[in-house]
């Protein structure tokens, strides 16, 4: 047993090292550091993994006609390394190959089921193994499959005293050899794993130092600053050209290849404008893949990134190489984040131009409609969010310019009320972010409504709700806004909540018209309502809070009113 132990390590050892040369390829690195796998890498792996298998049969030691071997290594370690598909298309294959392999040999049938089981038994770790370490799992699960092995061995293969001495001759050599190996090659796949995320994390630090220094030429974009940025990137990151594009045009191309990719110019390849149309990255390892028109162009490689502003693509970012398959792994990942960065920066950009134009007062057109202090107050809190939640700024960024746009827009004819509450819906999310859990905000609405009213006629209660019921009063509280029809098929429009409470004192001054402030509020709202529809708002003081409604008459049309 101690001979045929030592045997099984020193065949184990061949196995390491074939792993260890080819994990090293870099070919084999570009698969398993990809962040998905094509259906061609998990075919490559699985052939792979079942090569190991099968070395593992053929350099196995002859055993009372038995083969202890190596085999299952491979298997287990694919299916546990990348899942199901890996793990068992190298156990069949492995699997067929030991049947075939030693067809008439007592234990041929059993060792063939075993390696097959070993692919499933793989991707279920694969699957629900996530407690403990990868290794660990591989270590119980050699241990398991070798011990069903003997079992399938005792079962099948006759006769039984052949196959007991078998059993007993190499149950605990393949048990200790198969499991230990299979923790070694987990550990040692595991090893570019820990590579990748290295080069994350240097890529990620690079990111933000090109960050840092393009970040002042974001406050005023322009051709000029757009130069330098595609300068400072290029610079940094050992590309030979960076552009950078709108939807339409170069708007920026530093290094070589300006005399014919000039800014200003409308976009030359259909892969831009695929990047474009669907948002996703595009490797372009060749000069016919990036389709320039100029036979002599000296780029050879490139990578197209989208720039986004939300969910909208609003441009690329493009990296240039010199050399034809230039694309390491490490220029994806970078690309990818300095994407992901500028478009934030863009963000941020708008974001600072809006704070700007708010603190000069270029807004008073506004100041009839809109809250400035609203306004300081969303802008504080995306600048806020997007220290600490990017993607949550880019939403709060999109409901704000929602928001300003419909209070811009002209307030003089009526709108589907899906638009009014596309509105309304953008200011309440930017209160709740602002709050957080002390506003709830609940819907009632019959989808099947489609009617106009008048342009902001629904967010000023809401927003009077929030501010003087709910704010004033306890600091946290709930509004609902519900919309539906009535027996006479009129649409009825409430806003209720459970905050302060309104005096019955403003209540009479709304009704006689006699409140003083000049802007969109309770009074605005009955005043237009009154003169379109001939009623009002309906305001009920309530046991806790207040419900006011309105009722809008569909017979109203844009022709029959002017405010």
């Amino acid at each position: 047993m101690i001979d045929l132990l030592k045997t099984l390590i020193n065949n184990l050892s061949y196995v390491i090292i074939l792993a260890f040369i080819i994990s090293n390829l870099s070919i084999f690195k570009k698969i398993i550091q990809r962040d998905e796998f094509r259906r061609s890498d998990l075919m490559i792996l699985s052939l792979t993994f079942a090569i190991f298998g099968i070395i593992g049969t053929y350099t196995g030691t002859d055993v009372n006609g038995a083969i202890a071997n190596t085999r299952i290594i491979g298997v287990m370690s694919g299916g546990i390394l990348f899942g199901p598909f890996v793990g068992i298309v190298a156990g069949i294959i492995a699997g067929i190959h030991r049947f075939v392999y030693d067809i008439d040999g007592i234990t041929s049938i059993p060792c063939a089921i075993t390696t097959i089981l070993a692919g499933f038994v793989s991707a279920y770790i694969y699957k629900k193994g996530k407690r403990f370490e990868k290794w660990i799992y591989g270590l119980i699960g050699g241990i398991i499959l070798e011990s069903i092995e003997m079992f399938l061995i005792l079962l099948l293969s006759k006769p039984y005293s052949s196959a007991l001495d078998i059993v007993k001759s190499i149950y605990f050599p393949m048990s200790f050899t198969n499991a230990l190996g299979i923790s070694i090659l987990i550990l040692l796949i595991q090893k570019i794993y820990n590579e990748k995320d290295q080069i994350a994390a240097k890529q990620s630090q690079l990111a933000l130092e090109i960050a840092n220094k393009t970040l002042p030429y974001f406050r005023e974009i322009n051709s000029d600053s757009l130069k330098q940025i595609c300068s400072i990137i290029k610079d940094s990151t050992g590309a030979v050209a960076v552009a950078i594009t709108d939807r339409h045009t170069i708007l920026a191309h530093e290094g070589i290849g300006s005399d014919h990719h000039i800014n200003g110019e409308p976009i030359q390849t259909s892969v831009t404008r695929q990047v474009i149309k669907d948002g996703c990255i595009k490797i372009l390892k060749t000069p016919q893949e990036i389709e320039c028109s100029s036979e002599n162009c000296p780029l050879k490689s490139a990578l197209v990134v989208p720039l986004k502003e939300g969910e909208e693509i609003i441009g690329t970012l493009k990296l240039y190489y010199a050399k034809e398959n230039g694309i390491s792994y490490t220029n994806e990942k970078l690309a990818i984040g300095l994407s992901q960065l500028i478009s934030t920066q863009l963000e941020i950009s708008k974001v600072g131009k809006l704070k700007e134009l708010a603190t000069k007062a270029e807004l008073k057109a506004l100041q009839a409609q809109i809250n400035p202090h609203f306004l300081f107050n969303a802008l504080n809190t995306i600048i806020s969010f997007l220290r600490t939640s990017p993607n949550e700024a880019r939403e709060l960024i999109v409901n704000l310019s929602t928001y300003l746009r419909y209070n811009i827009e002209e307030i003089s004819t009526l709108v589907d009320i899906s638009k009014e509450l596309q509105q309304v819906k953008a200011y309440v999310e930017i209160e709740k972010a602002r709050f957080g859990d002390k506003l709830n905000v609940t819907y009632d609405i019959d989808e099947r409504i489609q009617i106009k009213i008048p342009s902001l006629i629904i967010q000023p209660l809401v927003e009077n709700s929030i501010k003087h019921g709910i704010l004033k009063g306890s600091g946290y509280g709930n509004v609902r806004i519900e919309i539906k029809k009535n027996d006479s098929n009129e649409v009825i429009i409430s806003i209720e909540d459970d905050g302060k409470g309104i005096s019955q004192a403003y209540i009479d001054t709304i009704y006689a018209g006699t409140v003083k402030e000049n802007k969109i509020g309770m009074s605005n709202v009955h005043s237009r309502l009154l003169h379109i529809y001939g009623t009002g708002l309906k305001i009920e003081r309530l046991a806790i809070g207040t419900k006011i409604s309105f009722v809008i008459h569909d017979h109203i049309n844009d022709s029959s009113f002017v405010l």
